[in-house]
């Protein structure tokens, strides 16, 4: 059990001198307004337009107010830990962010593993698209995916509650991750190492062969296109998602799908940063602002506020 007379823990974050650490604050404090605007954009465009009310808009709506939170469990203390050098967390703060960290970045895999799934329909399929994937269909995987998504490490999460730490109760991480948080603990690692790398590898791997299943058939397909300029148009496409996804899985079971000992801190946090912070602000350019459709409707809405003041101007 957790010592009674220690209820904190310290973030180190990273080693930095005070003018680049004004420079990093600066650098995250832009990247998380890209992704809060960018994701929130999106959101607003699909609930205001119907034309943008299909599955596929459906599942990148979830994506985004999931990229949301996601950025959020991590890069607001981080933050304040440059900008503050407020580094204290409570140990059950700690192990709640870890919590949430993992269970959103679980909904994220259970997410793009779904969205792979409806593109290769839509692809390979297109005449049975709307009889396979409905409306009904849509929302039931996006449930699943955030309800599996909170339930998956739980008992994970329970077993940290049994870890004592000892001191100096630094975690070397801006965040509580768990390779840095169980690196201070006193009691015994070896089950809640194995349990954590076990759940870790079969969200990881297992939502990541469906996705590869998924391109991979897509691809098949797009090479079947006759003509040239509908293929290079499809490649690019797919490209730019599989290349999204292979930053998230390979920063994922880079850090993940191993043993906590073979882990090196300092490369663990580089790489984090990819999957908590570039993940979320590079998916709303990828996946849905760089969509025609998309960006006409953003180009109507703004028209209509143009207009809207300049009625108001001219009363």
């Amino acid at each position: 059990m957790i010592y009674v007379n220690q209820t904190k823990f310290i973030l180190v974050g990273f080693t930095l001198g005070p003018s680049a650490k004004n420079t990093v604050f600066l650098v995250f404090f832009v990247l998380y307004l890209i992704s809060l605007i960018g994701n929130l954009s999106i959101i607003t465009a699909v609930w205001l337009d119907k034309r943008l009310h299909t599955p596929m808009y459906f599942f990148l709506t979830s994506l985004a107010f999931l990229d949301i939170w996601f950025i959020s469990s991590t890069v607001p203390k981080l933050l304040m830990i440059l900008a503050y050098n407020s580094k204290i967390i409570s140990i059950p703060g700690c192990i709640l962010q870890l919590y949430f960290y993992v269970s959103l970045g679980t909904i994220e895999f259970y997410l793009l593993a779904v969205m792979s799934v409806d593109r290769f329909v839509a692809i390979s399929h297109p005449l049975r698209y709307h009889s396979i994937i409905t409306n009904k269909v849509c929302l039931w995987l996006v449930l699943i995916s955030w309800v599996f998504g909170f339930i998956t490490f739980i008992y994970p999460t329970m077993l940290m509650f049994g870890l004592s730490f000892c001191g100096p109760y630094e975690v070397n991480h801006f965040f509580c991750d768990s390779s840095a948080v169980v690196k201070i603990s006193c009691s015994d690692i070896h089950q809640f190492d194995m349990v954590f790398a076990s759940f870790a590898s079969a969200v990881i791997l297992g939502s990541f062969c469906l996705t590869l299943i998924s391109y991979c058939n897509i691809f098949f397909t797009i090479l079947m296109i006759p003509s040239k300029r509908g293929k290079i148009k499809a490649f690019s496409t797919c490209t730019s998602h599989f290349t999204v996804v292979s930053l998230v899985y390979g920063s994922a079971i880079f850090i993940y799908v191993r043993p906590v000992e073979s882990s090196s801190p300092d490369l663990n946090k580089v790489v984090a940063l990819l999957n908590s912070v570039m993940t979320p602000v590079l998916n709303p350019f990828i996946y849905t602002l760089r969509n025609r459709q998309v960006q006409q409707v953003f180009r109507e809405i703004g028209m209509k506020l143009v207009s809207n003041k300049s009625s108001i101007l001219l009363r």
